[in-house]
């Protein structure tokens, strides 16, 4: 690391401030906009007041955030022929070089001219990719460091320079190894090339990453968000974007990675959020929860829903005037076969059906010698017999109230899922107490997905230009399913880690799941390069993948600090608040993670010891930085200092040991600096 502050530093510090200097006035150039008199309505007024104030938002300067974090320097104008010069031959001096300074977002001075360029631009990507071997034209890459907003230190790597060797930038590895407080954050200035990939890769592909503990898989989702709405921004503002998480907790933490990137109209949900259709007020025991969730009940609801389809039996007359036109019934049947047929959603079905009868009717009128309209056609189709018709023959469906029947009435779920279901299985799906009004139902989580299921048999549910679907291993078919009808047309960067599943449907191959999501074609990536998860703790952790996913690589620790790494036999809780005091002593935040039936007797040790914490999705801070989080919502988040508390109670709390192991494993990857884990019970043998 370099240590003349005089002349580089000095000069950086310089841009820096200049940039700072030309941000601001970027955002009061936006702010000194009058409209008053752009718009010819009330309307457009509103909608590009809107857009100004977004604008203004998204140029807001984060003072303890860098502005810029890198820097390129090439030899010759980016994107130029190089000129071969003679093999040994050292970098021209930094005058000669054509200087960009990349940072979070793009800054131009008074004249137009770039002082910082978004790390999302093409011309950029050699900050992330480019390497002694391949240095994509780029003389010099100088890395900055930071504490608070402040420039304090610079280091360069020369490419060009043959004479130089590769080495470890101390920078990159501070940053990673930087102390965790408050919510997650951004990694634009830690990219691996492995991860540039899959950020950078098209909107019109699904990307599938595999990803272990501390691999940067969610950091890498969100950036590639940010990156398509970079290059792809007109076409994402029409269609919208979604990030999906698995909690509330989680997407609390996440929350701030985007708008730090300057891009604020990412909406984010969970799944529960996307099909609240019904007021969730039961819950399923393990087995229903399966056979609901299974992609077999899509095919138990479209027989149901059509079973509401009848052929007519009687013709449908038609009265003008004095004439009266009569439609057979064999002709209606040949109609509503040919939509049958034609396989489209029930209600575009039953919309269109109307019109072919009118058509039906048009028809013998021309032949007769009238001239009808279109006019003609609608007012019949309008009419009191073709709407008498269509109820008899096609009726509308509620879709609550169809997974209501299906629920509760045996015999109606008998005679749809003959051949799809067994007994045992309809059995696990029935209610015990059936209900008798949608209002009045006990909905679980997986009633409401089926309920979100039969509604896009109905009507097509609204398709998002690219969606973003976080710990997808938890899901079960079905919501894959909700899922992916929210991107039918758009693309979607699923992620996930098989090893970390633990519900009773947890995604076993990446390539069913993805069948299920409606994204065959998509491309699988796996990241195991572990940049958050000390050695020592991610070894110790990798003892319970045999066990849990047969196969799977695991994630190799690159970070140069080992962590701090603990096993702990105790006496007793008053041992477990000791661990935490020792964590608080060091710098960062610390969770204090156990098995759900364990966090009340924890929660009043930490209160009788006068030590204040924090529920999980809470931010951290200063003041409070210990965080009590039950193993249930452990997944996602992150602590530089973990305590783990009964490894076997957390093995226990599950409804199977493989389970169990799972969220055990969970446990113990989320620490980023340490892990002390306390124990009375024996552990769980597959730690041995």
């Amino acid at each position: 690391m370099s240590t003349h502050v005089d002349d580089p530093l000095s000069r950086e510090r310089s841009h820096l401030a200049a940039s700072r200097s030309a941000l601001r006035a970027m955002r009061e150039d936006v702010e000194a906009l009058d409209i008053s008199d752009v718009s010819a309505n009330w309307v457009n007024a509103e909608v590009l007041a809107q857009q100004i104030e977004k604008r203004i938002k998204a140029l807001a300067d984060l003072s303890d955030t860098p502005l810029f974090f890198g820097r390129l320097d090439y030899l010759h104008a980016p994107g130029a022929e190089q000129a071969e010069g003679a093999e040994g031959e050292r970098p021209q001096p930094e005058a000669a070089y054509q200087t960009l300074h990349i940072g979070r977002r793009h800054v131009h001075d008074a004249d137009g001219d770039p002082m910082v360029i978004d790390w999302r631009a093409p011309v950029s990507q050699p900050f992330y990719r480019a390497s002694k071997k391949d240095p994509m034209g780029v003389a010099l890459r100088r890395r900055f460091g930071y504490t608070g907003g402040d420039l304090t230190a610079y280091e360069d790597e020369h490419l060009s320079d043959p004479a130089e060797a590769a080495k470890t930038s101390r920078l990159l590895q501070r940053e990673i190894e930087r102390p965790r407080v408050g919510p997650m954050r951004d990694i634009v200035a830690t990219i691996q090339p492995e991860q540039d990939e899959i950020v950078r890769s098209g909107l019109s592909g699904t990307v599938c990453v595999q990803g272990g503990p501390g691999t940067g898989k969610t950091a890498v989702g969100l950036h590639r968000v940010a990156f398509l709405l970079y290059a792809h921004r007109e076409r994402l503002a029409r269609t919208g974007t979604l990030v999906i998480g698995p909690n509330r907790s989680f997407l609390h933490y996440i929350e701030q990675v985007l708008p730090a990137l300057g891009e604020l109209t990412v909406q984010q949900a969970t799944v529960e959020d996307l099909v609240a259709h019904v007021e969730i007020k039961g819950t399923d025991d393990a087995t229903a929860a399966v056979v609901k969730g299974d992609a077999r009940m899509a095919r138990v609801l479209r027989k149901a829903l059509y079973s509401h389809v009848t052929m007519p039996s009687e013709p449908v007359v038609v009265v003008r005037g004095s004439r009266r036109w009569r439609v057979a019934a064999y002709e209606l049947e040949d109609i509503v076969r040919q939509l049958l047929d034609r396989d489209i959603r029930y209600g575009a079905a039953r919309e269109a059906l109307p019109q072919r009868v009118a058509h039906a009717v048009l028809v013998q009128m021309e032949r007769s010698g009238e001239a009808p309209d279109d006019r003609v056609q609608d007012a019949v189709a309008r009419g009191g017999a073709v709407k008498a018709a269509v109820k008899a023959v096609w009726p509308p469906v509620d879709p609550a109230k169809l997974v209501l029947r299906l629920l509760s009435d045996a015999e109606f779920l008998a005679e749809h899922a003959e051949g799809i279901l067994d007994e045992e299985e309809q059995k696990a799906v029935l209610w015990a107490k059936p209900a008798r009004s949608v209002k009045s139902a006990q909905w679980s989580a997986a009633d409401a997905v089926l309920v979100d299921e039969a509604t896009d048999l109905i009507q097509r549910t609204h398709s998002l230009g690219h969606v973003v679907l976080d710990e997808a291993q938890d899901l079960s078919p079905m919501q894959y399913r909700a899922v992916g009808r929210r991107c039918t047309t758009g693309s979607a960067t699923v992620l996930g880690d098989l090893a970390q599943g633990t519900t009773p449907w947890a995604t076993r191959d990446w390539q069913e799941a993805l069948a299920h999501l409606g994204k065959r074609d998509a491309v699988i990536e796996e990241l195991t390069a572990g940049f958050r998860v000390p050695t020592d703790v991610i070894t110790y952790a990798s003892r319970l993948l045999p066990h849990i996913a047969p196969g799977l690589t695991p994630v190799v620790s690159i970070r140069e600090n080992p962590g701090h790494f603990e096993v702990r036999n105790v006496t007793g809780t008053a041992d477990v608040v000791d661990a935490c005091r020792e964590s608080l002593r060091r710098e960062g935040s610390t969770g204090l993670i156990a098995a759900d039936a364990r966090v009340p007797e924890l929660a009043r040790a930490l209160a009788e010891a006068g030590i204040a914490y924090l529920g999980p999705g809470e931010e951290t801070t200063q003041e409070t930085r210990l965080t009590l989080v039950p193993a249930s919502l452990a997944k996602g988040l992150e602590y530089d200092y973990v305590v783990l508390d009964e490894p076997q109670a957390v093995v226990d709390g599950e409804p199977d040991e493989r389970t169990g192991l799972r969220r055990l494993y969970v446990a113990l990857t989320r620490a980023v600096s340490g892990l002390v884990v306390t124990y009375t019970a024996p552990l769980p043998p597959q730690l041995a």
